[in-house]
């Protein structure tokens, strides 16, 4: 059996101007980067802007387990098979960050013969966008240290510093630390940290500015702490907002790409969905919807998490509606969310057990399915549940599911074997979307902008979550009086919570209740124009585990890439 690294190598691409031929870009709004990737000029939004909009379709996922369900492989799958039924398409997804590309999960381009190419570069440095922002965002930081080794004129209160460092690759080692030692000449001492890049608020920012102008605005917005009499610090006051925006500037433009079916893939942003917003780019959204007739986006981890903020963060603020959700799920997931077996982090699937008949552990599964078809229902979307083929799965346990998905408020429920067949393995989901997309749509968001965080926090937590309450630790109580004080109370919530559960608590399964949710504090990201509450023990930079993927890379005498996913 091929590898997925393999199946890419060998994929007969296409150059890239013939892709954007496809897709509808002009040849003098494509900056190649070599034969297979481009990147899309800004330009094009304002020759498109009187074109309406395609439909716009997020695949999203129940909640998963570590190993993931296949939500890139069904976007892709679903994008390749709408093509083949004549629509023109376009799939939109994230970038890869390193920190998953290197530790556990291993590349995000897809897999098997449902892959975006070239997977090598993608997974890679790619385009240089994080790079950018990387280098960005540690300016910031540079000039916040010197800021203060040469008087600390704004009065920042070095103890009220809410910016950390970033690296694109998951090093524990790094979460908290002590910077300035050494004597005066190496800056001032205190204590500091690292979020990985892809969990910083200017990669949020990346995702999430439409034009290089919104772009400014947003990083001299940034708040980077705060003065002994309580007033924010911003990017601006420092007077690095304008170089930021020089750096990031070619890292806006979308990165045009194609799938192993030579359908047109746009794949540019890379914010985490379990901290950040989980979504690829506002801006790549927008070109893709005037160039495509559908367009098939893909929101991180879980609807609770990826799906709930694409609508309430993403669509919010760039005044953007769903035409239909697709909720991807697998088999051995739910008989996991039914207790049939544990899956932790970095542990190894025991095939037996999956593949063992056990109707009641599915059944039992299938309740995180229910809540995750509610939610999305409830925001007045309609719904398509697709059944991710894998080797182990019987018809019975498949026909069950479907019946189930529809019994509990899907549109359509519908198997898919994307993997193994490409596009023509969701013939039958890409159908459904097409109907689901021509249905009564209801799109709203899930609470108003005048709500106080409290209120907002709460929704969120019972709505979506189905806790019974919230908790707020005594930092979390300062935060929120701070924040209303300086007006931000209007921001939406972005909630940064285990992807493992519908809960705050990964070890919570299936659909959990009886719980509240604690909130340990609350980060204001002002630039992204959102306000992230940290629920548990929440991590802005992830370990790597005693196995992980790095070991199985390397390279061959002819440069040829070896073990990358």
């Amino acid at each position: 059996m091929l590898s997925d690294l393999d199946i890419a190598q060998q994929a007969k691409m296409q150059p890239i101007s013939e892709i954007a031929d496809k897709l509808g870009v002009q040849q003098d709004e494509l900056e190649s980067h070599g034969n297979y990737m481009a990147k899309i000029d800004l330009n094009i939004l304002k020759r498109l802007e009187d074109k309406p909009n395609g439909k716009f379709i997020t695949v999203t996922a129940i909640t998963p387990t570590p190993l993931g369900e296949g939500k890139t492989v069904t976007n892709l799958g679903l994008g390749m098979a709408l093509s083949k039924i004549g629509k023109k398409t376009c799939n939109v997804i994230r970038e890869p960050s390193k920190g998953p590309t290197f530790g556990i999960k291993g590349g995000a381009c897809g897999g098997g013969y449902s892959q975006v190419v070239p997977m090598e570069n993608i997974n890679l440095h790619f385009t240089g966008d994080i790079h950018a922002v990387d280098t960005a965002h540690n300016l910031l930081n540079a000039a916040l240290d010197s800021h203060l080794a040469h008087g600390n004129k704004l009065n920042i209160d070095t103890n009220f510093i809410t910016i950390n460092r970033c690296v694109d690759v998951s090093d524990r080692a790094l979460r908290d630390i002590v910077i300035g030692l050494g004597g005066t000449a190496n800056g001032y001492p205190r204590q500091a940290g690292y979020d990985i890049t892809v969990a910083t608020e200017t990669a949020a920012i990346h995702s999430l500015t439409n034009s290089l102008k919104d772009l400014r605005q947003r990083l001299g917005r940034m708040v980077v702490g705060y003065t002994y009499d309580g007033k924010p610090v911003t990017a601006e006051d420092l007077k690095v907002a304008g170089a930021m925006t020089v750096l990031m500037k070619d890292a806006i433009k979308p990165n045009l790409v194609q799938t192993l079916e030579n359908t047109p893939a746009i794949v540019h942003g890379f914010p985490f969905a379990n901290v950040a917003h989980g979504n690829n780019s506002v801006i790549a959204n927008l070109a893709a919807l005037k160039l495509a007739d559908y367009v098939v986006t893909e929101s991180g981890f879980g609807a609770d998490c990826g799906a709930e903020k694409l609508i309430d963060v993403v669509c919010r603020q760039a005044n953007l509606k769903l035409d239909c959700v697709v909720i991807t799920l697998s088999i051995r997931a739910l008989k996991m969310h039914g207790g049939a077996f544990e899956l932790k982090p970095g542990q190894k699937l025991n095939r037996e057990l999956v593949a063992k008949d056990n109707m009641p552990a599915l059944e039992k599964g299938c309740e995180n399915l229910k809540v995750h078809i509610e939610n999305m229902r409830s925001f007045g979307i309609p719904v398509v549940v697709t059944i991710n083929k894998f080797t182990d799965d019987k018809p019975q346990e498949t026909d069950f599911v479907k019946k189930y998905a529809v019994d509990n408020g899907a549109s359509f429920a519908v198997p898919i074997d994307p993997w193994a067949k490409g596009g023509e393995g969701c013939l039958e989901a890409a159908e459904a979307i097409v109907k689901a997309c021509s249905m009564p749509n209801n799109f709203h968001f899930l609470y108003p902008d005048d709500l106080s965080i409290e209120e907002k926090i709460e929704t969120i937590a019972k709505k979506i979550y189905r806790a019974d309450g919230v908790d707020y630790s005594p930092q979390a109580k300062k935060r929120i009086k701070l924040y209303t004080k300086l007006g931000y109370s209007k921001l939406p919530i972005n909630m940064a919570k285990t992807h493992l559960s519908i809960s705050h608590d990964p070890n919570l399964k299936g659909a959990p209740k009886d719980f509240r949710v604690p909130v340990r504090d609350i980060r204001a990201s002002i630039g992204a124009g959102f306000l992230y509450p940290l629920l548990g023990q929440m991590r802005t930079m992830p370990g790597l585990p005693s196995r992980a993927a790095y070991m199985d890379v390397d390279i061959d005498s002819e440069g040829k890439t070896l073990g990358l996913f």
